[in-house]
């Protein structure tokens, strides 16, 4: 145990007896139920009791803090977040599995902190606790105090029980009362179904199950029809964007409805559901990379998007850990997915983006409790539901299969030696503009020797969900997306995000080539008053080089059109300039028709929270410019 998670277990000494047990009763507790260790098991419990002791550190235990006392202080946003009792059920896994009353101490601190702020009178709990916030989320702590009392109840006192069983009552009200299927984006009437279902079986109320049948009746359709990708991650639901797509994000999916659905599904024993939820994890899995990340470079809600995931949602162990026994890529893919989550924390919290630490960004606690409930879930279930140790198959994108197209969000996935690519134009947008990168990006450029080399973020970094991201504040930070870019009278006009661009493919048995057209435009698809500037982007992939080339077609003349091509690069790696057309870093070689240039930074590096990473914004003046990319084994 670290210092300062020995500090923080010390603060629950000077609490005395805070706990509902009485001391016989503690010292008869029952041990849990531990079915087989697998590597992924072991893992998730070291990591689950790494976060657990680290949140101690920050909860507020002096009781002359009214409003905050019992809440984990975030040391990134300085408030007390309002979701932050979904650690209730993981730190009571915790205190059971390790007969521990510290952490169920914490926990009942967390529960009055809830009750005191974010409770509402109709039945609701808040996301913050300020009036008018987003209700919605009272379906994941209903799941988090329903999953307690179905797996840690004998913890509890009888009045406890039946306090939380009132409380839940209410909240499964209001949810049957609000929640229908077009209710917020479809994660919620996702979580819904689990949710009623749920409480309908803790609370023997049966208009609870039905409600949850006709949301899971209804999720049925949410399915792409070329790819079996969830959608309606955006509104309007049903109405397709001029190329045919509807909102998808990635990161959503995969960490809140897909393991909702699972959940819906084992709890019914609906195996028809689960067969097709299985399908669409098979989809959703094509976009992992072979270092466990998920790759939601142009998901609509990517705004959100850390590279192991999703900033406030639950983790995606609860889906794929859970189903291995569907498809052994389950199992390696939830636990490539918790190894990346484990290499991401430090000091005990899980930060959002594996450069956070080498540019010096204070990690929000968000992250962390949020993914302690995926941990738990998974840990509580998996001798439920899986009936053998699961030994790790090779993910899709550790294969090298030439080209992939997902037509339902016009983006394509290229395999050519070690090199991993993503390419989109999808059309989609959340309801803001200039979110994620479209106009023929390339979101996604990874190899195995080096990780991530190439990659997006948002076209603007916006606080779309003020609450739920962090501020930036550097003045030098600007998109991580290679594009083509001119700041003109106060705009700022980029291939990147033009929502018509046209993406061709060819491929032979040596080269894959990707050629996108494309216009400088705006956030509102406005090309420049003075005239269009067509744009010609090619990228072309051999098996040990990927090179982008850059063409524009403009009358414009004088004016500052640039190309710009960061390179992922934490903190501390050397860049050497070889010469005018040529730099080194690390293990990757970059090489030009132009001289390289390098846009100013704040100590060597940009860094941008979407999706967490740092890097050398390379800057290239000049028309036709061709960039090299070779990494040196």
């Amino acid at each position: 145990m670290g210092q300062e998670s020995r500090r923080g277990f010390l603060k629950y000494a000077a609490l005395g007896a805070t706990g509902l047990l009485s001391k016989d009763l503690w010292a008869a507790w029952p041990a849990a139920n531990i079915p087989k260790i697998s590597e992924l098991t072991s893992l998730s419990s070291s990591l689950l009791e790494t976060w657990g002791k680290a949140v101690l550190d920050y909860q507020i235990t002096d009781r002359s803090d009214k409003i905050n006392y019992g809440g984990l202080m975030c040391p990134a946003c300085k408030v007390v977040h309002g979701r932050v009792c979904d650690t209730f059920y993981p730190l009571l896994y915790l205190a059971h599995i390790n007969k521990d009353e510290r952490w169920l101490n914490a926990a009942l601190l967390l529960y009055e902190w809830m009750e005191r702020n974010t409770s509402q009178p109709d039945g609701s709990w808040t996301n913050e606790p300020a009036a008018g916030s987003w209700k919605g989320i009272t379906v994941f702590t209903c799941i988090a105090l329903a999953e307690t009392l179905q797996k840690h109840r004998m913890l509890f006192k009888t009045s406890f029980i039946e306090r939380v069983r009132q409380r839940l009552t209410k909240a499964g009200n209001y949810i049957e009362a609000n929640f229908n299927i077009e209710y917020g984006n479809i994660n919620y009437p996702v979580a819904g179904a689990y949710a009623l279902t749920l409480l309908g079986r803790e609370l023997n109320n049966e208009q609870f199950n039905i409600k949850g049948r006709e949301l899971a009746a209804g999720l049925r359709n949410f399915f792409t029809a070329n790819d079996q990708l969830i959608f309606g991650e955006g509104k309007p639901y049903n109405v397709a964007s001029k190329k045919g797509c509807f909102s998808v994000d990635l990161g959503y999916n995969v960490e809140e409805s897909l393991p909702s659905l699972v959940m819906y599904g084992l709890l019914n024993d609906d195996k028809e559901l689960l067969q097709k939820v299985s399908a669409s994890m098979q989809a959703h899995l094509e976009f992992m990379l072979p270092d466990g990340a998920w790759d939601n470079s142009w998901g609509t809600r990517n705004f959100k998007w850390t590279y192991w995931g999703s900033r406030t949602s639950d983790g995606s162990l609860g889906a794929y850990g859970l189903m291995s026994n569907y498809d052994p890529r389950f199992y390696t893919a939830a636990l490539k997915n918790t190894t990346l989550l484990k290499s991401c924390t430090h000091n005990g919290l899980l930060h959002g983006g594996p450069h956070y630490k080498s540019h010096g960004v204070t990690p929000c606690i968000h992250h962390t409790f949020c993914h302690m409930k995926s941990l738990a879930v998974y840990l509580d279930h998996r001798g439920d539901h899986i009936n053998a140790v699961t030994k790790p198959a090779l993910l899709p994108r550790e294969k090298q299969t030439g080209t992939r197209f997902f037509h339902d969000i016009q983006t394509w996935l290229i395999a050519r030696g070690g090199f991993r690519a993503t390419v989109t134009a999808y059309d989609r947008e959340y309801n803001f503009t200039n979110g994620h990168a479209t106009g023929g990006a390339m979101t996604m450029l990874w190899h195995a020797l080096t990780g991530p080399v190439l990659c997006a973020s948002m076209n603007e970094y916006q606080l779309k969900e003020a609450n739920n991201m962090q501020v930036d504040a550097d003045p030098y930070s600007i998109p991580l997306t290679p594009r083509i870019e001119l700041k003109l009278d106060g705009k700022t006009y980029m291939n990147i995000s033009d929502l018509s661009a046209d993406v061709k493919v060819n491929e032979s048995d040596q080269v894959t080539t990707v050629v996108t057209k494309s216009k400088l435009v705006d956030g509102l698809q406005k090309s420049p008053a003075r005239g269009d500037i067509v744009c010609v982007v090619t990228y072309t992939f051999k098996e040990n080089v990927v090179s982008l080339r850059f063409k524009y077609d403009s009358n414009l003349y004088g004016v500052d059109i640039r190309v710009i091509v960061p390179v992922i690069s934490p903190g501390g790696e050397e860049m050497v300039r070889v010469s005018e057309k040529m730099i080194t870093v690390n293990k990757i070689s970059l090489r030009s028709n132009m001289a390289i240039g390098v846009l100013a930074t704040k100590e060597g590096r940009i860094f941008n929270y979407v999706p967490g990473f740092e890097a050398i914004p390379f800057v290239f003046k000049g028309n036709d410019v061709e960039v090299e990319i070779v990494v040196k084994h």
